[in-house]
């Protein structure tokens, strides 16, 4: 058993728990758009900032690393991978949002907990006659790179960084509520019974777990886990970069109502992103002085 598999299993946990929370928010309050649109401003941002401050720099810096120590030619090319794989992770999650439809968090309950969905002007492009069962697909594949993600995170030199994948765990704790929160309100939209909209929310509460042991299971069963996980994090960097701007844009076109609180929800995420980047770093740099102190005396 490898150290990272302790800090994995309970932020796998604890998401899982969060994840079938969520699907029951719908049931046990009334939720309004304001409230919706600051909170997806808020954790959206925080991706971003995980997905540009922590997850790219920590691939850069862990993929020249690899290439120095095997092939000096290599490295001076490395970055440019590094970027491919963050564009592939992109165009990833891009085409699952295109083809699957998925990612529509724009919606409301009424007081009995039945779905309202936010009136849309005639030009927006994020209004769609979407059904649970294909958002369920699309929000699954999107959960499994995320568990992905997550895996890769806490992977990446567990051993020197005590807090590996903290924000990572942070950001997709915030987000999975919401997926949930989306496929049981879909699904109470078309008269499914609560049993049944629970049932559907406990499987896709696995996505996470399921995406984070297909990664842990073949990059621990393989001999190249230095060489993998650096670009599995630019790949997963690549996916919070979609996901969180394909929640932030379209404030700027179709929500001219509340700009002072969401651009306050906005900066609020990404000073928890910085936050966390900046506590890992201290951790990072006590847990390296600490050994070298007690050398010393």
């Amino acid at each position: 058993m490898t150290p990272s598999i302790v800090p994995l299993t309970y932020y796998c946990v604890l998401i899982l728990l969060a994840s079938l929370a969520g699907g029951m928010i719908p049931v046990w309050f009334r939720l309004t758009h304001r409230w919706m649109q600051v909170a997806i401003s808020f954790v959206a941002a925080a991706m971003f900032g995980i997905g540009l401050l922590h997850m790219l720099p920590h691939a850069l810096s862990e993929a020249r690393l690899a290439a120095a120590s095997t092939d000096a030619q290599s490295a001076s090319r490395v970055d440019f991978t590094v970027m491919l794989w963050v564009m592939a992770g992109w165009l990833t999650m891009f085409f699952i949002e295109r083809f699957f439809c998925y990612h529509h968090h724009d919606l409301e309950t009424e007081p009995d907990g039945s779905l309202h969905e936010h009136e849309c002007s005639d030009h927006d492009h994020h209004h769609h006659d979407i059904t649970w069962a294909g958002a369920a697909l699309g929000l699954t594949l999107h959960s499994i790179l995320g568990g992905v993600a997550l895996a890769a995170s806490v992977m990446h030199r567990h051993g020197t960084l005590p807090l590996a994948g903290l924000g990572t765990f942070l950001v997709i704790l915030l987000h999975k509520p919401f997926d949930s929160m989306t496929i049981t309100m879909l699904m109470g939209r078309d008269k499914t019974s609560l049993p049944w909209r629970q049932g559907v929310n406990g499987l896709f509460s696995l996505a996470i777990p399921l995406g984070a042991a297909i990664f842990y299971l073949g990059v621990t069963g393989g001999q190249t886990s230095g060489a993998v996980v650096p670009y599995a994090l630019a790949f997963s960097a690549g996916t919070f970069l979609c996901v969180s701007l394909s929640d932030l844009l379209p404030e700027l076109q179709f929500h001219d109502h509340d700009r002072v609180k969401l651009s306050l929800a906005l900066l609020a995420g990404l000073a928890l992103s910085m936050g966390v980047a900046q506590l890992e770093g201290l951790v990072h740099r006590h847990s390296v002085d600490l050994p070298a102190a007690t050398a010393a005396e």
